[in-house]
């Protein structure tokens, strides 16, 4: 009888405890959206980025062509001038890898102006979240837009809005 009423006193307290547990969602991909200047920083990224790819492309090309034009003149090369041909459409194409890890690498330009751009955007954002949580107690806020295990959120726990509200937005 007493594991019994401890057993319920334990569970009793289990529920207490979960019941007092709060947390909210947010829509990440919804708040950015409606913050004109991620908008605004993620047009500039995609303009540089197209502009850097067709560079890239183009140089990658003009190696496509030198090869191209090397095989067709082959036969009427030395072997000195075939070297010399070949040295040059390997350096174009050392010279395209080189350009597209510039651009695109793991720390080149785009990811680099990405963080000028879009970071102390981020941060903001981050810092209202954390800011909401505090003021109304919220141990955790989940993204909805980042997390496929969530089935079902009821409207009433997303906070998306209030947040923008606190970036100076609203809708």
């Amino acid at each position: 009888m007493k594991k019994l009423a401890l057993l319920l006193l334990l569970a009793a307290a289990g529920i207490g405890i979960a019941s007092a547990q709060k947390f909210a969602m947010v829509d990440m991909e919804y708040i950015f959206k409606n913050v004109p200047s991620y908008e605004m920083a993620n047009e500039q990224l995609n303009q540089l980025s197209q502009r850097w790819q067709k560079e890239v492309e183009a140089a990658g090309k003009e190696a496509e062509t030198m090869y191209q034009t090397y095989l067709a003149d082959k036969p009427f090369l030395t072997e000195e001038q075939a070297k010399k041909r070949e040295e040059e459409i390997v350096a174009k194409e050392k010279s395209a890898t080189e350009l597209r890890f510039k651009y695109f690498g793991p720390e080149g330009e785009l990811y680099q102006k990405r963080q000028t751009l879009l970071k102390p955007i981020q941060d903001d954002v981050y810092n209202a979240v954390k800011k909401v949580a505090e003021e109304r107690g919220f141990q955790a806020i989940y993204d909805r837009a980042s997390s496929s295990n969530i089935i079902y959120a009821s409207p009433r726990i997303d906070i998306s809005n209030d947040i923008l509200a606190k970036l100076g937005y609203s809708n």
